[in-house]
């Protein structure tokens, strides 16, 4: 799926429609390789809906029509030869409350490549040095090598959310989508998350919905306001909290609606 690229992902006139209704509109947005980005705006204006369209989640629907364009790494994920299998391998999301399988937290994190590789591959070795660098790049491993085989469910909200981050890893992704991943956390929680984030950015490119306007100045180098479907300015996170080019961004900022 990888391709060099100036940017992680790229939309060209993007549009998307539930039925009759339509939730996107002309977006053109570029996404660098290596940096947080959050996109902000009021509830309803299509936040979600660009996320989901970066792994084809939306087609999961059958009443979901879409025209215009994606490229990750330079590859167009709509053209004919392209697996959503790989595709969502590469492109790996987090949802708003943590979503552990009932399994323990050893076999959590080896799912994906227990689907995704032939047995043969899977040596008992190879998948406890899976485990270890997954846990170690979340910040679990130290906390939780000594109960690999409890059931996740069983865990604080803040170390579930870290464990559903921790199963991407063995699958090597690209990208990192996080639909509003702090929502169901606590204060600690949420500030453990965050500095995850910061880590993470090194490896991998993180495209973040947030409501939370401090988070997002807090942890995004970048920010994309979206208002009733539309892209109305990308830039900079301090550009778009200090000097925002378009009014509408301003009075959303300021908190006048949304």
């Amino acid at each position: 799926m990888s391709e060099a690229g100036a940017f992680s992902i790229v939309t060209r006139d993007l549009n998307l429609w539930y039925g009759s209704f339509q939730a996107l509109i002309d977006v053109s947005i570029e996404i660098r390789p290596r940096l947080i980005t959050s996109l902000i705006g009021p509830s309803g204006c299509g936040k979600t809906t660009l996320l989901r369209c970066f792994n084809r989640v939306n087609e999961r629907y059958g009443y979901v029509r879409t025209t215009g364009g994606i490229e990750i790494h330079g590859r167009n994920i709509y053209a004919p030869d392209v697996s959503l299998v790989e595709l969502r391998k590469a492109v790996g999301m987090v949802f708003q409350r943590p979503n552990p399988l009932p399994l323990s937290v050893y076999e959590n994190v080896v799912l994906g490549l227990r689907l995704h590789t032939s047995g043969a591959a899977l040596h008992r070795s190879k998948l406890d040095a899976v485990v270890e660098e997954a846990l170690t790049q979340v910040g679990l491993w130290k906390d939780l090598k000594d109960r690999l085989h409890t059931t996740a469910t069983g865990l604080q909200l803040e170390q579930q959310q870290k464990l559903c981050i921790a199963r991407l890893v063995p699958l090597k992704p690209e990208v990192i989508l996080m639909d509003e991943p702090c929502s169901a956390l606590d204060v600690e929680g949420t500030r453990a998350i965050e500095e995850l984030l910061f880590g993470l950015k090194e490896r991998y490119t993180i495209v973040v919905v947030t409501h939370n306007m401090a988070q997002a100045r807090r942890v995004s180098d970048e920010c994309i306001f979206m208002l009733l479907g539309r892209v109305m300015e990308h830039d900079r996170t301090e550009d778009i909290f200090l000097s925002p080019r378009n009014p509408k961004t301003a009075e959303y900022i300021e908190g006048r609606y949304g």
